[in-house]
């Protein structure tokens, strides 16, 4: 049994296929074939399930598949972190980033971190899921993911950073914009622009509402918190967004926002697979990012 062996087998679990994994190795499906014979005569056992499309692992394959995958990581971080030390902290740090993460997180702290260690890639990936952000720092494939902090995730150590009041984002010609603050319940029964609902931070104000008895209703749904400030400043609708950095001045422009202070901030942070498996820049960006939004949430409401 080789370190190839487990590294084929839990490619063709995961793909269910030996000729696409063949496909993707350059090789033959007789060769793919054989690490699992391999692995089959070593254990005793059969792991895969043979189907007229395909394979899928069996009962012990998918007990050798989850020790495999989790060892084959590890492996992988130690060499990273191994040539991390060799080569005097260059290399790559891969970061699962949203849509507008980097423009009101990250951007100052790119630059910084540029400048001290310029001989790191940084690597910037959106993931199209909470879910399938967790399952690629689980594997190894993302290092950093900037993410709403939210319920405990087997396998993941999440961190936050700063906490973001909320703001109720209106045109300067709304009867709102001349508030200086409002309560949740003063937004009973004005409809809103929503979040995206299966968003963690939706479902994060929704739990905010419901700890003050309050229900907000919705007429427009947006995929980002950029969006919904556009279309509050168009006159399209009134918005509830948290106070991301990077926001406008309220005051000024076409924009007013009118801090929520009652409803409990929305954390932000880091998510990695374990905070002391980090390698060194990795570690020196997620550390630069928080130098510079530790405060965040507060100037944003101070502006």
């Amino acid at each position: 049994m080789t370190l190839d062996d487990l590294r084929v087998f839990v490619a063709v679990c995961r793909a269910g296929s030996l000729s696409s994994v063949a496909r993707d190795l350059g090789c033959t499906q007789s060769a793919v074939s054989q690490h699992i014979k391999r692995l089959e005569r070593e254990t005793g056992v059969a792991l895969l399930e043979r189907l007229p499309r395909g394979v899928l692992p069996t009962q012990a394959g998918r007990i050798l598949e989850a020790a495999a995958a989790e060892g084959i990581s590890g492996l992988d971080l130690a060499v990273r972190q191994l040539r991390d030390l060799v080569d005097g902290h260059s290399g790559q740090v891969r970061v699962a980033t949203g849509a507008t993460t980097v423009r009101h997180f990250m951007s100052e702290a790119v630059v910084a971190f540029r400048r001290r260690h310029p001989a790191v890639n940084l690597e910037f990936r959106t993931v199209s899921s909470g879910r399938g952000t967790f399952d690629a720092l689980a594997d190894g494939t993302l290092d950093l993911a900037w993410i709403t902090v939210g319920s405990p995730v087997r396998g993941i150590e999440q961190r936050t950073v700063a906490e973001l009041p909320w703001l109720l984002a209106v045109p300067a010609d709304d009867p709102l914009a001349g508030r200086p603050r409002l309560d949740a319940a003063d937004l009973a029964g004005v409809r809103l622009i929503r979040l995206p609902p299966n968003s963690t931070s939706a479902v994060h104000l929704d739990a905010a509402c419901a700890e003050l008895g309050v229900r907000f209703t919705y007429d427009t749904s947006v995929a980002d918190w950029d969006t919904a400030l556009q279309l509050a400043e168009l006159g399209v609708g009134r918005a509830v967004v948290p106070a991301v950095p990077g926001l406008p001045v309220p005051g000024e422009g076409d924009l007013r926002l009118v801090p929520l202070p009652g409803l409990r901030p929305l954390p932000v942070g880091w998510a990695v697979r374990r905070w002391d498996a980090l390698s060194p820049p990795a570690r020196a960006f997620a550390h630069t990012v928080a130098e510079f939004r530790g405060g965040a949430a507060a100037g944003a409401a101070a502006g």
